[in-house]
């Protein structure tokens, strides 16, 4: 089959990440590239894996060229989530691979729960440790946007991915347009329901800035199907036993229920696993943003029929090229900077100091098979 995009093709190549899987964030953009490619509450302490590095510290090789030596700190939502794991690993071709092959030393750090009690503690000691750049996709702006603004002031680079800080950054990598992500959801349902039905939102967190965002777009989209009502909104908060429970809710509540829409990679495999039951198999439609490993069972025996998604190595690799930019002086945060991300190609720097990966990705039974994250 032919994708949307060129880089797709090296999707089909097999990561080896764990089945469950974490949410995706992002805010809105209108930048734009010329290659890209497909997805509790208490504190935890923080932990790391490193790659090498050719120097430990800051070093140009020529005249004009990117700096060496960079300390590159990849501190996602949450440690252990098969979303993240993807987006910064060596193995996945992610974040920590482009760095590897710049000659910075990327690390890989978060806590063990995806809140900002766990995070912001990660965040802290890689400031602490000489960080140059931080690439953090944020479990809650509010809550580290103190603790990214003072390292902001010390000369650090901060980079968001696939959830903004939008006030206390100095760049959003979004893996996909916002408004396409919210739309294109809605009207997933809508082809499946014939326009027709009560729906519900199964989300992440109540706090993070990409689930808001889209959940906005879909209830705008949702003014075109005046036959389809929105009945709730629930939070798994990102874990699977959580997303269970409030799906399971909301089918004791909503004996009615036609359609759900889980964009978060946790969410929607939690609810296809509630699903996956005679009693509710092709009676209820689930569509939202998954990894292919976790829903291909989904997809096989007809729970779910279609659902969205991105390359989160893409996301995490794209990220750490622009970090290292930003960090060399090569480039600033201002619309219109170009700068090329190795194998992805040329990207340019659009409105709100963002820029956008690419569209989103249909995975569906006719071409789920051919990918392995």
């Amino acid at each position: 089959m032919k994708l949307r995009r060129a880089s797709w093709l090296a999707l089909a190549i097999p990561v080896t990440v764990a089945l469950a899987a974490a949410s995706a964030c992002s805010s809105s953009s209108s930048s734009s590239s010329s290659s890209s490619s497909a997805p509790a509450s208490s504190s935890a302490p923080a932990s790391s894996s490193s790659s090498p590095s050719s120097s430990a510290s800051s070093t140009s090789s020529a005249s004009g060229a990117l700096k060496t030596g960079l300390k590159v700190y990849v501190i996602p939502k949450q440690l252990g989530q098969s979303y993240f794991t993807t987006a910064d690993s060596a193995k996945s071709g992610g974040a920590i691979a482009a760095l590897t092959a710049l000659g910075e030393t990327g690390v890989e750090t978060s806590g063990t729960a995806a809140t900002a009690a766990s995070q912001i503690p990660a965040i802290q000691a890689a400031v602490s440790k000489g960080a140059n750049a931080l690439i953090v996709s944020a479990t809650d702006p509010t809550a580290l946007c103190p603790t990214l603004e003072s390292a902001m002031k010390r000369g650090i680079v901060v980079v968001t991915y696939d959830s903004d800080a939008p006030t206390c950054r100095s760049m959003f990598i979004n893996q996909a347009s916002t408004a396409a992500i919210g739309t294109t959801e809605v009207d997933i349902l809508a082809k499946e329901l014939n326009d027709t039905g009560q729906i519900a939102i199964v989300s992440a967190e109540a706090s993070a800035t990409n689930q808001n965002a889209w959940i906005g777009y879909m209830k705008q989209e949702l003014k075109k199907y005046p036959k389809m009502s929105l009945v709730a909104t629930v939070y798994g908060n990102d874990d699977a036993t959580t997303s269970t429970q409030v799906t399971q809710g909301l089918l004791e509540q909503y004996p009615n229920l036609k359609g759900i829409i889980s964009p978060t990679t946790v969410g929607i495999a939690a609810a296809a696993a509630v699903l996956d039951t005679a009693k509710y198999r092709g009676k209820i439609m689930l569509t939202g943003l998954g990894t292919p490993d976790s829903m291909k069972q989904f997809v096989s025996d007809g729970t779910v029929k279609e659902f969205e998604l991105w390359n989160p190595a893409d996301l995490g690799y794209l990220a750490a090229y622009a970090a290292v930019e930003l960090a060399s002086g090569k480039i600033t945060n201002a619309a219109g900077q170009t700068f090329t991300a190795g194998k992805l190609g040329s990207f340019t720097v659009g409105a709100d100091n963002t820029i956008l990966l690419g569209p989103p990705f249909v995975f569906d039974a006719a071409n789920i098979n051919q990918f392995n994250f």
